[in-house]
């Protein structure tokens, strides 16, 4: 009898034990909003594309650390600087993952990259390459012939349509000269064929769709086989063997013993010249360079592109800014163009730039984290393998460290230390601590020369018949913030 009664009351004690362990173990995580069962909040996003806006509105809510379920995957979102900091200063190496999604193992050449793979010996003897002979200060700067060139050209492609009264598609521009300045400064080639600009921005597209795409793999193990069925797979497939098509033309290029060479050596012949000395730890093959091609690429261009059509963009919806940055410029006298020589001397100009990172960070959610260990973050406990956002949008709308923080008004940095290269916790538009953006000063020595060459040698304006209200502020879904609608304007001749 006791016996019998102890296999009745057995069961109900382990259930009991399991679920108090699940109730122990929620109270610890950070709070969130209620998922579905199996897969989580993922139906939350199936018509959002502006992530970053929701997941601030939810951190009102919740909290500035909010944790949620994507599928099968723990996700957590961080939203104020205070929590930025402590994770990425004190908890830095539990913070220093990447999670391994399908895109991004398979865009990474399976991990050869430095942008997406997993911390790891590997990952920093290869940002540690980069760093010293690539995108250290003097070899940035060493490509300014190159920035000043590009930026000519695109002044007088723009002077022929503000002459013939044509509208200048910015979107397409600001792809066009962040493109062929990274090309030439990593490629050593010139695209200048609209053929050749077209194709490749029809891959940045495609590639911005499979960043936003939710794949079963990712979140469901178990549905793989749904991608499949549904094409994913081979659409994915697809982007990478493209991309991979364009890096091999480049490469073949540079391994012809008959190419003529410039006197400065690109990135693609310094990264050959590693891998022929063997002077790197590991063995450096065609696939590794191309996973860092491919960091490269996609994060100058598309980065770059967006910082200059979104200051284009808050210039054209605040009138008296325009005028002022433009006045800052022009004081410098008559000129061919501005010269990366200028742009010091400019203080106003900087500020609109800061100010413009601050309001339309490139990345609002930054390239995801994922944690490596099980850490405790303002008295929560954070499991490994979590997914982490950092909310760098809402994070720089925080009234704590903001006055007015959805006013756009680049004063706020005028005599400010507050920068953007990681050491100030609530303006984080590049990331932060080990995986913080290795490639600023390339990044932002184009975006700034493109931007004070458009507002030096041309007055802007909306075309005939268009209110401010119809330029919208729609985004496209992906990594980066890109508009929906490209920005489309009249340009006249100042110079």
């Amino acid at each position: 009898m006791e016996q019998i009664l102890l296999l009745l009351v057995l069961p109900t004690i382990i259930i009991f034990l399991i679920q108090r362990r699940k109730i122990f173990r929620k109270s610890l995580e950070p709070p969130g909003p209620p998922g579905l069962p199996f897969i989580g909040n993922l139906l939350q996003f199936n018509s959002i594309t502006s992530r970053h806006q929701y997941f601030w509105q939810l951190s009102k809510k919740y909290g500035p650390l909010m944790s949620m379920r994507f599928g099968s995957r723990r996700v957590l979102i961080v939203s104020s600087a205070r929590i930025a900091k402590e994770a990425l200063t004190t908890h830095d190496l539990a913070f220093s993952g990447r999670p391994q999604t399908l895109v991004l193992q398979k865009l990474s050449y399976n991990g050869l990259d430095f942008a997406f793979t997993p911390y790891s010996e590997y990952w920093r003897e290869t940002r540690k390459l980069l760093v010293l002979n690539v995108l250290n200060l003097r070899k940035v700067q060493s490509f300014s012939p190159v920035r000043e060139d590009e930026v000519y050209h695109m002044i007088q492609k723009i002077a022929k349509l503000a002459a013939s009264s044509k509208s200048v598609n910015l979107s397409e521009v600001s792809m066009t000269i962040t493109f062929t300045i990274i090309c030439r400064v990593g490629f050593g080639k010139r695209f200048g064929k609209v053929l050749e600009i077209e194709r490749l921005k029809q891959l940045f597209h495609e590639v911005q769709a499979m960043f936003a795409a939710n794949f079963y793999s990712d979140f469901f193990p178990s549905l793989s086989w749904i991608d499949r069925i549904s094409g994913k797979i081979g659409r994915l497939e697809k982007n990478f063997q493209d991309f991979d098509s364009f890096y091999q033309e480049i490469l073949d290029e540079h391994l012809n013993q008959d190419r003529s060479k410039s006197s400065e050596e690109d990135m693609v012949d310094i990264l050959l010249k590693l891998r022929d000395e063997k002077s790197f730890p590991f063995d450096l093959t065609l696939n590794h360079i191309k996973a860092v091609l491919m960091n490269v690429l996609l994060g100058a261009t598309d980065t770059g592109s967006s910082i200059i059509v979104w200051a284009m963009t808050a210039l054209l919806e605040n009138s008296m800014i325009m005028e002022k940055v433009q006045a800052e410029i022009r004081q410098l006298g008559k000129k061919r163009m501005i010269t990366e020589d200028d742009i010091p001397k400019l203080p106003y100009f900087k500020a609109f730039i800061k100010e413009t990172l601050r309001f339309y960070p490139p990345t609002p959610l930054l390239v995801p984290r994922g944690t490596r260990e099980k850490c405790n973050i303002d008295g929560y406990e954070i499991q490994p393998k979590t997914i982490v956002y950092f909310n760098a949008w809402g994070i720089a709308r925080d009234p704590e460290h903001w006055k007015n923080p959805e006013e756009f008004r680049p004063e706020r940095f005028l005599g400010s230390c507050v920068d953007y290269k990681g050491q100030d916790f609530e303006f984080i538009p590049f990331g932060a601590g080990r995986r913080g953006c290795p490639g600023i000063s390339l990044g932002m020595a184009t975006v700034e020369l493109a931007l004070a060459n458009l507002l030096y040698s041309f007055d802007w304006e909306l075309p005939f018949g268009m209110k401010i209200e119809d330029i919208g502020k729609d985004v496209l879904p992906g990594l980066t913030l890109q508009r929906k609608n490209e920005l489309c304007l009249l340009a006249k001749n100042y110079v």
